[in-house]
Parts: structure tokens; sequence; C-alpha cells
């Protein structure tokens, strides 16, 4: 799955190599995969992203620029350092997919909107755009996950985060998924709104009690 994604977005932003065949951007995609398999990773890992990949083929029909979304879906968590301050992780993770798109090719005005999208899963504000909105709801519809898996995902964040005291991360915690609860609705896109907006309600309000 995850080499059928990337040679679909891989393709349509860098056509002119592909024509050529001097660049299938495979080693770049390897790459990425092994950083999502960094050991202090326990949720932003390669199950969060074939998560987020098989998500976004079910749902890229109402995606106006979908190799944009795709290729931001590979990055946007490809750097993560749990120690790291404020918003650093998607600022390194935008610029390393600026520099690798403008070093293959790609087009100004995508890489922009891609690292517009990449920078977007801060969720420190609202998205803008049908497409980065159909992002965002992907990298988010974890909350609405059947509780078993949010469950899993709770625990996960909690072992990326265990060197912070409990006391400490309890309340960073609560304070975060209040945010997400008090979007209305938390998920733009009406489709995944459908699909996920009740059970991520649900599992919100049981996590905050």
């Amino acid at each position: 799955m995850l080499k059928t994604s990337w040679k679909r977005c891989w393709e349509a932003l860098v056509p002119n190599n592909i024509a050529k065949g001097t660049d299938t951007g495979e080693g770049l995609m390897n790459t990425l995969i092994a950083a999502y398999n960094e050991p202090q990773r326990k949720y932003h890992t390669e199950q969060h992203l074939r998560e987020c990949l098989t998500l976004f083929n079910e749902h890229s029909q109402f995606a106006q620029e979908p190799a944009e979304i795709e290729m931001a879906l590979w990055f946007h968590d490809a750097i993560y350092d749990v120690k790291a301050t404020g918003s650093k992780n998607e600022d390194q993770s935008a610029d390393w997919a600026e520099d690798e798109l403008r070093k293959a090719g790609a087009a100004p005005d995508r890489i922009a909107r891609i690292k517009d999208h990449i920078l977007a899963t801060k969720h420190s504000a609202l998205p803008k755009g049908t497409d980065q909105q159909l992002l965002v709801d992907i990298d988010l519809a974890i909350l609405g996950a059947p509780p078993e898996r949010f469950a899993e995902y709770e625990q996960q964040v909690r072992q990326e985060y265990r060197h912070v005291p409990g006391l400490i991360f309890n309340w960073k915690r609560k304070q975060i998924l209040k945010e997400f609860l008090a979007r209305s609705p938390i998920y733009a896109t009406p489709e995944l709104r459908k699909r996920f907006e009740g059970q991520a309600m649900r599992n919100l309000g049981l996590a905050l009690r």
C-alpha cells in the first residue's frame, strides 16, 4: 500500500523526472518510512502513516489536488522529536518536504501548498480550504476511532511522553483534548464528519472525565 501511494503522488508531482526515468523517489520514500519507525515514536509511527493514507485513499475523490494532500500526509510527521518545543516538528517536516520537492523539480505553487498543508497539522488554527480540511480531518480521524483503537492511541501518546511526570502530562493532555472537543464541528469534511464526529465526541467525553 505504501509503495502504491508513493508512486501515485510522486509521479503526479514530478512528471518530468518520471518521464525521463531519472528519479522515482524510492530512496526518499524509504527514508521517510525509516523515520516513522524511529524508536522514540509510539503513536506517530508507520501505523499512523498507514492509517492516514488508507483513509485518504477511501476519500480521495473529495480532493481538488489529491497528490498534494497525499504527499503532505507522507511528510506531516516525518520529523518527530518528542522533546521538541513549540511547533518545531511540523516546521522541520514542512521544510524537509519543500527541500526534497524543490530538488525533484515539483512546481513551486504545489510545493507551497504542500508546505501549508503540513503546517496545518499543528492544529493551532482551523484549516483553510477544502483540501487542507480533508488532510486535517484525516489526521484527526483517530479521535473518532473505535473505542479500543482510541484507548490504544491514548496509551501510545503517553508512552511517547513517558519522560513527562504524570500530573503534568494529564493536565496538558486534557487541555489538548478539550480544544478538539470545542471545535464545532470537529471535522469539516461532510463525509468524514458523518463517519467520525459522533464517536469522536464520545471518545473525548470519556477521556475528559
